[in-house]
């Protein structure tokens, strides 16, 4: 599985205020280029952070792109997949219908009430990992499901869990020209984060969108 990681972060490396709510940061050219991304995804993946902070549908902007992919056979939106161990997706979530198949990636420690609840409101359950999801197991069985080619959108915690796992092939950031701050404000790769040895990316491509620049780094 191919897995690309796109976020858009202020110029001091924030992807939102310390209030956790969604900031806009890009513009509209940038929102065409990752329209074009998810298009050119199998699925668009997201933690449940995401999902309880902004609710997205994960969905296509585009029309056309949506009729492109249908032309070809293919759904007409990717897949979504939510990381979410404890299965505290809400079921009301607009993630959950039925624009597109999801998938919510859960670990053996979450209640059978809340998998159930999901489950029954459209999800496809993937289980894997005990306590928390175990991505590489769960990459596994996406894999194994069709995904061939998987956008991340966040947030930070997923972001580098996947680092810390060697899952990422390649990141696209769009950084913005807005000064966010503060030390409680979700970054890019939060978690524990690296102490003794740092992945290392090789830079591929820069390109100004908007009032900010898009760098992409192979992994």
């Amino acid at each position: 599985m191919h897995v690309v990681v796109n976020a858009a972060t202020s110029v001091d490396g924030k992807l939102s205020s310390r209030r956790r709510k969604q900031i806009a940061i890009s513009g509209p050219e940038d929102f065409d280029r990752v329209d074009r991304l998810r298009a050119d995804s199998d699925a668009v993946m997201v933690g449940v952070g995401t999902v309880l902070a902004d609710d997205p549908s994960l969905t296509l902007d585009e029309s056309e792109r949506r009729e492109r992919r249908v032309d070809q056979g293919e759904p007409a939106n990717p897949a979504r997949v939510v990381a979410d161990s404890r299965a505290r997706t809400p079921t009301d979530a607009r993630i959950l219908d039925d624009a597109a198949t999801t998938y919510v990636l859960v670990a053996d420690a979450a209640p059978d009430e809340r998998v159930d609840a999901l489950r029954a409101s459209g999800a496809e359950i993937v289980r894997a990992g005990a306590d928390r999801v175990a991505l590489p197991a769960a990459f596994e069985k996406l894999e194994s499901a069709g995904v061939e080619r998987l956008m991340v959108e966040g947030g930070g915690e997923l972001i580098f869990s996947l680092f810390d796992a060697g899952l990422v092939d390649e990141l696209s950031a769009f950084v913005g020209p807005t000064l966010i701050g503060g030390r409680d404000a979700p970054t890019l790769a939060d978690g524990e984060g690296f102490v003794d040895e740092f992945p290392e990316l090789t830079l591929e491509g820069v390109e100004r969108l908007d009032d900010g620049v898009v760098l992409t780094w192979s992994a």
